[in-house]
């Protein structure tokens, strides 16, 4: 560098990603919806018990899709984000009008958002995020759950927690109310080369020992054997429920990335399909 040039700009950091989506053995359809690019990443899962999980999941993943096209996945900010995802909440209320057989459909959301030098960490709902550093695996997200609930009041224990006849009731989801989005939990944090984030249906963590997730994000050489591995793992755990995973390293990006975004689980897995939801 000669003399007087400002110092060049640190790359942005963004998102190798790697993903994966399952019914699993037990279910007949995938009630769960992927997304992943260079800037963001997200899991929503449809929720059990209610009518049409797999369209509010599906509903929620292509409308937010289709408004982070604009900057081609990347959020400039935690307002933003939370605007995004208000709109793509309040899209569930208008299904709802459009077709009243869908009411009391909702969906959990879990995502990563990269705004070239820090993380946001959005959830609603009792699917994780986990981030690995340096070896170490830490739950960045708090399920919005019951047991959770029971668990920090001591009512119950954690040897109660695996079996509890309440484990799968979720106490915020996004369902097209505007008080669902207020509720939406988002954390920011910097960014740091080297992190490998795994976004997570409670149809793995459910099942599979959090010490074995661990062990297998640590070995695998790049994020989709990760992804691929993690759902064998929930596989050969006998999980009841549809898996679905995403994993994303930190990585330094281009100026002007390629926008590739990818799609799975349920009607996202074709958007062409789904923008007729």
């Amino acid at each position: 560098m000669l003399s007087g040039e400002p110092p060049a700009e640190p790359a942005p950091l963004g998102f190798a990603t790697g993903q994966a989506s399952v019914s699993g053995d037990y279910r007949e359809g995938n009630e769960d919806s992927l997304y992943t690019s260079a800037w963001s990443a997200f899991v929503a899962d449809g929720v059990g018990g209610h009518a049409a999980g797999e369209v509010a999941s599906a509903t929620v993943a292509i409308r937010l899709a289709s408004m982070l096209d604009a900057t081609e996945g990347r959020v400039p900010g935690e307002e933003r984000l939370r605007e995004l995802i208000a709109v793509a909440n309040a899209d569930l209320a208008l299904r709802v009008r459009v077709d009243p057989a869908l009411a009391g459909m909702a969906t959990t959301l879990v995502g990563v958002f990269s705004d070239g030098t820090r993380v946001y960490v959005a959830h609603t709902g009792d699917s994780r995020a986990y981030r690995l550093r340096a070896g170490s695996l830490e739950q960045v997200t708090q399920d919005d759950s019951l047991v959770r609930e029971l668990l920090a009041s001591g009512v119950i224990g954690e040897a109660d927690v695996p079996d509890h006849p309440l484990r799968s009731v979720v106490t915020h989801v996004l369902g097209g109310d505007a008080e669902d989005a207020a509720a939406l939990h988002v954390a920011a944090e910097e960014a740091r080369g080297g992190d490998r984030w795994l976004l997570a249906s409670d149809g793995l963590t459910d099942y599979v020992p959090i010490p074995l997730v661990a062990e297998t994000l640590s070995a695998a050489a790049n994020p989709q054997d990760a992804a691929d591995a993690l759902i064998a793992l929930a596989l050969e755990h006998r999980a009841r429920d549809n898996i679905s995973v995403v994993v994303a390293d930190v990585v330094e990006l281009p100026e002007a990335p390629e926008y590739r975004p990818a799609f799975g689980g349920s009607a996202a897995a074709d958007p062409a399909a789904s923008r007729a939801l």
